[in-house]
């Protein structure tokens, strides 16, 4: 099935482009989603005549995912996470997880965009693919701590801790 390209379609092609892909994925993803259009020579001319607009809104969601991207690289993550002997993770960090721990900065991305090339399963940074658009991916560093550190932030509540252990004492 011959198809012209609406959109970037990462793995396949670049706007404007004619594929040839099999017909199960062209009828049932590209056509619905508005990704490509049959190759029939009507349509090339239609399309010729659609490109400068379907190219400018293309740059404006490349621009935005860019932008995206560049706040993501600057963001800090960190999760805790349960661990037991050796510092051996209780189950792994999810994409779900790394989600909200970005929602949670004001960062909206969805868990299907995080890229996990293996199960983050110890402690330390690893970093983490986020792909934004079909040519922009950014890499997010995830810190996995265990959940009973304590970070430099808190030394309020280290010293309330510490006077209620020395108030049980007495």
């Amino acid at each position: 099935m011959k198809l012209i390209l609406r959109a970037d379609v990462e793995n396949l092609g670049i706007l404007g482009d004619v594929v040839d892909v099999k017909p199960g994925y062209g009828r049932n993803f590209l056509l619905p989603q508005g990704l490509a259009m049959i190759a029939t020579p009507a349509n090339v001319k239609v399309f010729e005549l659609e490109r400068k607009k379907l190219e400018a809104k293309m740059e404006a969601v490349r621009a935005e995912a860019a932008g995206l991207a560049a706040q993501l690289e600057a963001a800090s993550i960190i999760i805790p996470m349960h661990v037991g002997d050796n510092e051996k993770l209780y189950g792994s960090v999810t994409a779900t997880m790394i989600g909200d721990a970005l929602a949670a900065q004001g960062l909206d991305v969805d868990r299907r965009r995080i890229l996990l090339d293996s199960s983050i399963r110890s402690l330390g940074e690893h970093p983490v693919r986020v792909r934004l658009h079909a040519n922009v991916n950014a890499i997010v560093t995830v810190k996995v701590t265990a959940e009973n550190v304590v970070y430099d932030d808190e030394p309020a509540k280290v010293e309330e801790a510490e006077a209620v252990v020395e108030a049980a004492a007495e």
